[in-house]
């Protein structure tokens, strides 16, 4: 029972991969679910004592449920590519796996990094994850920012994980064009319809949310790009939803 599966999703994360499975290395078992990557995620993570899983991508919350299926081990650690488990988060899964306290997974917050520095404020002081976790207790859901549907109690971590997650502002925007027509698809199969205030009233109060009530101008100039960056991930979102009502790739 105290035996830990750390499971990697990826796409083309060459730049991440050897970091991240180097972070969990203190696992019993590293599986690294791919989905095709076309640089090379695969041939870097070969070089370690890994399990590789390739399956084509539909959504976050099957993709990892998946690797979950073929995982070894009671306990599960997922990890994103652009993650780091700190070496205090390590002491903390190692000790949780040991004496879980009645708790069936652990919440762990994340410091985010954007363009090279720490964001502090913006949403980001908020952000948690359920990263450990039992996996006869747990399960994934939703399409877009998939979170862990827990039969049980989840705990907290003390510490924090590190979150790499935008090398810079292309990649930051290519993931939101990614998320924003993962979640058009969705509202595609709800039948939702796009009107002027989801493109002209959303995303400038996203922006307002994320800047002002959320104090995103305490992190200076890259408190307002990111700001500006999540407002655009609204917009697209429904921008490719009118898209797609109208069948135009």
């Amino acid at each position: 029972m105290t035996k830990i599966s750390a499971i990697i999703p990826t796409l083309n994360e060459e730049i991440h991969i050897e970091a991240a499975i180097k972070s969990v290395d203190f696992a019993d078992e590293i599986i690294v679910i791919d989905s095709f990557s076309k640089d090379k995620t695969i041939e870097l993570a070969e070089k370690y004592n890994v399990k590789i899983i390739k399956r084509e991508f539909d959504d976050f919350s099957s993709q990892k449920n998946f690797a979950i299926s073929k995982a070894k081990h009671a306990w599960i650690y997922v990890l994103d590519a652009d993650e780091r488990v700190t070496p205090e988060v390590r002491k903390e899964i190692l000790e949780a796996v040991q004496n879980p306290k009645n708790n069936v997974g652990f919440y762990v917050r994340r410091s985010f990094y954007f363009a090279g520095k720490n964001i502090n404020y913006g949403g980001c002081q908020r952000d948690k994850v359920v990263r450990l976790f039992l996996k006869e207790y747990s399960t994934y859901e939703g399409v877009v920012h998939e979170t862990i549907k827990a039969n049980g109690k989840l705990g907290f971590f003390k510490n924090k994980i590190e979150h790499y997650s935008y090398k810079n502002y292309n990649h930051y925007i290519s993931k939101m064009n990614h998320y924003g027509e993962l979640r058009a698809k969705q509202y595609l199969k709800n039948n939702k319809k796009v009107n002027l205030y989801h493109v002209l009233i959303k995303p400038p109060a996203r922006f307002f949310i994320h800047y002002f009530i959320r104090l995103g101008f305490l992190d200076g100039f890259p408190g307002f790009i990111f700001a500006k960056a999540q407002a655009y991930g609204i917009y697209v979102r429904y921008i490719k939803l009118w898209l797609f009502n109208r069948n135009v790739k």
